[in-house]
């Protein structure tokens, strides 16, 4: 934390404190704020002023003063202004992956596919709204045909969205496209290290035509979370982060019974089977392990070989991995970009260090570019046969480890992916169809991928099982996750 500077370099930015029924509210200048960093460089190309509490607290209540008419407004209206923010993403889509690089040191097409992400969302959540069914009250059939019982979906109220730095405005679109359609109004918490693009969203969002009021935006730290998640007028909650944060936001929305959408985190699974492909395999684990520098909740950073197969797998991902271009984004042929933080970057070593300590075995490693002199980059790494107790076998990362381990039977593949107590995705890589159903019916895990890399789709459900979090977003569940089912029985006129 720091004091915002007096001054700012020409390409530097300063973004508000908070954003409330359609007006910027910036802080004073002995207000605390962070800098907003270049995860490649590690310079500092910005800042990012952090609410106050009077102002979460202003933010919610024009949530709450915005709510009886949006709720009231019809799923079609809805669904045309989430069908104007999709069009506008799309219009903007090249500065806006731009700034994606720029903050998070993405690949470019790891950033254009985060934009082509929130687009579809919209869109989906814009075609959910021109089914009338969905919106209107459907009739139960009862015993008593003197009485008529129905059955209606209402919007929640005013929910509290927040949201990681690792796929900043996806993760944003996943909780907003359906939380709006719903009829919910929202106050939004983006992380404070990736907040450009979430402050380019929302200004999409207030073009598009969105009511002032419908959609405020609360910027901070954990303290700003806190607050926005203990709010007595804040009906639902929907926290995208660590297991550790989701335990906090439980806990806080205990006391008013606030509805709860917790998407934490992983440690997945990627199971090789001994009919697999070995080529198809390895491009799997590289993707599933490595995409976003391993950054992602649902990284397959346990990988499950064959015996048959290891150690013909083992040497061709050693050849994949090595091959992996680590670079800034506006390198060539850029696979891998950088740790968003210095402190993610160090947490990311001290958790590799302990594993060793413990002892892992590097199997080997990739390299960084020669670029790679400044910013948060680290080589991908692979460890062979950890214990099963080892923390880098059974503790989420967030960053370029793999793990692999043999098995000799299904029995023993199905144990192995099971045991943790987190339960986000799986992969699994066969060519027998019966064994695939098999492993498709006894993973243990919310999303299970049968010889795919994680493709996600808008119409599918996602979320975990155990500590990978409660409740599911996307789909038509994650629709209804803003929505209170009631229910009601009147006397036949």
């Amino acid at each position: 934390m720091a004091t915002i500077p007096e001054r700012h370099a020409d390409n530097a930015f300063v973004l508000p404190a908070a954003t409330v029924a359609g007006a910027t509210i910036r802080a004073q200048n002995a207000q605390a704020c962070s800098p907003v960093c270049n995860a490649a460089s590690g310079e500092t190309i910005g800042w990012q002023e952090h609410a106050s509490e009077a102002m979460v607290d202003r933010a919610v209540h024009a949530a709450r003063d915005a709510l009886v008419a949006w709720r009231h407004s019809t799923p079609g209206a809805r669904g045309k202004l989430l069908r104007k923010i999709a069009e506008l993403l799309e219009a903007d889509r090249a500065r806006i992956a731009a700034m994606q690089m720029r903050v998070s040191g993405k690949p470019p097409f790891e950033a254009d596919l985060d934009v082509s992400d929130a687009i579809a969302t919209f869109d989906y959540y814009a075609d959910l709204c021109e089914n009338t069914a969905l919106f209107a009250a459907e009739t139960i059939t009862v015993p008593d045909k003197t009485v008529l019982a129905q059955r209606t979906h209402e919007p929640v109220g005013v929910a509290a969205l927040i949201v990681p730095w690792n796929f900043p405005m996806v993760t944003t679109a996943w909780k907003l496209a359906p939380a709006l359609a719903a009829g919910c109004t929202v106050v939004l918490k983006p992380s404070e290290f990736t907040s450009p693009t979430e402050h380019m969203l929302v200004d999409i969002v207030s073009e598009a035509g969105v009511p002032d009021g419908v959609v405020n935006v609360v910027n901070g730290g954990g303290e700003v979370g806190a607050w926005l998640t203990a709010h007595p007028l804040v009906d639902k909650i929907s926290f995208t982060g660590s297991t550790a944060s989701g335990r906090k936001v439980m806990q806080a929305a205990a006391l008013d019974m606030k509805r709860v959408t917790l998407e934490l985190g992983g440690k997945s699974a990627l199971v090789v089977r001994q009919d697999a492909d070995v080529a198809h395999a390895v491009a799997l684990a590289v993707s599933g392990a490595f995409t976003n520098a391993g950054q992602m909740c649902s990284a397959t950073g346990r990988i499950l070989v064959h015996d048959d197969l290891y150690r013909k797998f083992m040497a061709a991902f050693e050849t994949a991995v090595r091959a992996l271009v680590v670079a800034p984004p506006q390198g060539e042929n850029v696979a891998m970009g950088p740790l968003i933080s210095a402190a993610q970057h160090a947490r990311v070593q001290s958790l590799v260090a302990q594993g060793v300590e413990e002892g892992a075995q590097v199997a080997f490693a990739g390299t960084l570019d020669a670029a790679c002199k400044a910013g948060f980059f680290m080589a991908p790494l692979v460890v062979a046969e950890p214990a099963s107790d080892n923390l880098l076998w059974r503790e989420e990362i967030f960053g370029p480890v793999a793990c692999v381990k043999s098995f000799r039977s299904d029995d023993e593949a199905i144990s192995l992916a099971n045991d943790t107590r987190y339960g986000l995705v799986a992969t699994v890589v066969t060519q027998d169809a019966n064994a695939a159903r098999r492993y498709k019916a006894q993973l243990r895990a919310g999303l299970v991928w049968v010889n795919t890399p994680q493709l996600i789709f808008p119409q599918v459900c996602w979320g975990g099982l155990g500590l990978s979090g409660t409740g599911r977003e996307l789909g038509i569940a994650g629709l209804r996750s803003y929505q209170e089912l009631r229910h009601t029985v009147e006397a036949r006129a």
